[in-house]
């Protein structure tokens, strides 16, 4: 592929690694295109949905014209897989804070998983988590939360139309679930906790899709620029 399609503009699918910001991602590309294409330094070039860095798979990233489209494939519906452990909140409802606070487990059954599910399915109240990147009076959430401060989170309504539980190994639970834009699956681990009548958080997330585009197609960042170097040399 020359410079000029990228300019023209590419949406290119990117299994994002675990620990790594979807900022990261971007520029590991951004500087790999600009050096080994001697793009323009101010080259067009973004993402479609942050992954948290806890979270892994796919980041559709958008170059040159196709920018413009990010928004729109921002909209597109998600679907992700992961893993709720129960018994145990954090206050960022996922591994990113310790435990802080433990609760029993010995009434959940299978069938009250199952059960409990269903409340979860179609349009549903969700508050965003307190580590959340939302801004609220100038600041970012995750920043009043980090200074200790109490901030009043409204909730939004979300769309939920697939909620599969695909494993259950107490205090484990894996499920795969497709959502719309803005849909926190930290809030739903927590949530979820709290219905089972005990508590929850995420300990797995991965993005498997984002309208019809699927992480199957999907490179790591190096693995791009590793191509991208081949295809230069060669």
């Amino acid at each position: 592929m020359t410079s000029q399609d990228y300019l023209e503009g590419q949406v290119l699918l990117i299994d994002k690694p675990l620990t790594w910001t979807s900022f990261q991602a971007v520029n590991k590309l951004k500087y790999g295109l600009i050096k080994g294409l001697h793009l323009p330094k101010k080259f067009k070039i973004g993402h479609a949905g942050t992954l948290d860095p806890l979270a892994s798979g796919l980041l559709i990233i958008c170059t040159g014209k196709f920018t413009k489209r990010i928004e729109e494939i921002q909209g597109q519906a998600k679907e992700y897989t992961g893993t709720i452990t129960v018994g145990a909140t954090t206050p960022s409802y996922d591994l990113e804070t310790e435990i802080n606070e433990t609760f029993p487990t010995e009434h959940i059954t299978d069938e009250l998983i199952h059960e409990t599910v269903k409340q979860f399915i179609g349009e549903i109240d969700q508050k965003p988590p307190v580590f959340s990147a939302i801004k609220k009076e100038g600041k970012r959430l995750y920043e009043h939360a980090r200074a200790g401060e109490e901030v009043e989170i409204k909730s939004r309504k979300v769309t939920v139309t697939e909620f599969e539980i695909t494993r259950i190994a107490l205090p484990e639970i894996d499920f795969r679930i497709v959502c719309s834009k803005g849909t926190y699956i930290r809030s739903i681990a927590y949530d979820f906790g709290q219905a089972l009548q005990s508590g929850g958080h995420l300990t797995a997330l991965r993005r498997t899709k984002i309208g019809n585009y699927s992480v199957e197609n999907g490179v790591t960042p190096e693995a791009f620029i590793e191509a991208l170097q081949q295809s230069l040399s060669s």
